[in-house]
């Protein structure tokens, strides 16, 4: 059988991820990522073919999870999925994760073969736990919409997060999957501050658009709330900022609010360091001493979320929903329960 071919030709079919990552290993990425289509938003898209739609995943909330894209132009400066770029020889910077993106076009087609087997149980599906569903090379390719029709057609139980407003477009389906399965939709808005979204989020859509999204998806039956996710020690923990965001998300009407303090891995810790040495050089020493492991110090976390806790109880929102719970790591699920009511915020003044 003659070798597949490694990266984009027109008229071939489209290449795998691992042979990606070889091409990568071979070539070296900027050769590579040169050969991937470019379009209007300067970032570079590849379209890949994939063994499997389905996930399996372990120590999560769910068992199974669904990413139609690999790489996301939101360009968050915290993206725990920047450290996955290894798994393809590429690297967490901006120049690779945020501007070289893998489309799964053969995404559709394979979940509903999944989905058809005799051997599938209808367990819930969590939509959007590496990258965004919702980025917007969606509306080009629409593998979110098709997929989200696809577990549908089955009455499949749902969840999805995102921090896309074009999940508007997929409200019909959305709506649908939750009067048969359950679904439960999961809007990313960490603060509503305009300079921690500047500086964080850069390639996201506004806090209060996402917000007017939630409205939408409410106003059209579908269960959706929010995720303040990831609390940003330093950009949106002072007190004001929280209670800017809890009071904003109560009055969009959110079915409920959840939330965690960033955690830092790997090389997504190395890029997060690089972008406060840059920007923000006043802050590194302090997160030096905060992130000495992946996580900020338990007390400082309690106090974060105790803060939150009192805010979610003063504009009468309910916590976040445990039944389809997305969650980024395992490990950062519901992290500190036990969090106080009001605990002193241990940063200092935010610069």
């Amino acid at each position: 059988m003659p070798e597949q071919p490694l990266f984009f030709d027109l008229g071939t079919r489209p290449p795998t991820t691992r042979s990606i990552a070889l091409r990568v290993k071979t070539l070296g990425a900027e050769l590579a990522i040169d050969e991937a289509q470019r379009r209007a938003d300067a970032a570079h898209y590849q379209e890949i073919t994939c063994r499997s739609a389905l996930n399996a995943v372990k120590g999560m909330p769910f068992k199974w999870t669904l990413n139609p894209y690999r790489g996301c132009t939101h360009a968050c400066q915290y993206c725990f999925a920047r450290r996955y770029q290894t798994q393809f020889e590429l690297g967490p910077g901006d120049d690779h994760f945020a501007s070289f993106i893998m489309v799964k076009v053969n995404l559709v087609d394979v979940l509903r073969k999944e989905l058809d087997k005799p051997s599938w149980m209808r367990e819930q599906v969590a939509v959007g736990t590496a990258t965004d569903p919702y980025q917007p090379i969606e509306g080009h390719y629409k593998l979110t919409r098709r997929s989200l029709e696809a577990l549908l057609a089955v009455s499949n139980p749902t969840s999805l997060v995102t921090k896309g407003p074009m999940i508007v477009r997929d409200a019909d389906v959305l709506a649908g999957i939750g009067r048969v399965a359950g679904c439960v939709v999961y809007m990313s808005v960490p603060s509503v501050d305009e300079e921690a979204w500047r500086a964080l989020e850069p390639g996201t859509a506004h806090p209060l658009q996402r917000l007017k999204a939630v409205r939408q998806l409410r106003d059209a039956g579908v269960n959706a709330g929010v995720l303040m996710a990831p609390v940003v020690p330093g950009f949106s923990t002072e007190p004001s900022k929280l209670e800017a965001t809890i009071k904003a998300i109560a009055d969009h009407g959110a079915a409920f609010v959840g939330a965690n303090v960033m955690f830092l891995k790997g090389s997504t810790k190395d890029h997060f360091m690089g972008f406060l040495q840059r920007e923000f050089p006043h802050f590194v020493e302090r997160y030096g001493k905060l992130y000495a492991g992946a996580y900020a110090p338990a007390e400082y976390v309690t106090g974060v979320k105790g803060m939150i806790a009192t805010l979610q109880k003063r504009y009468d929102l309910r916590p976040r929903q445990t039944r389809v719970e997305e969650a980024a790591d395992a490990a950062d699920v519901d992290k500190d329960r036990g969090a106080c009511e009001q605990a002193p915020l241990d940063w200092g003044a935010e610069e």
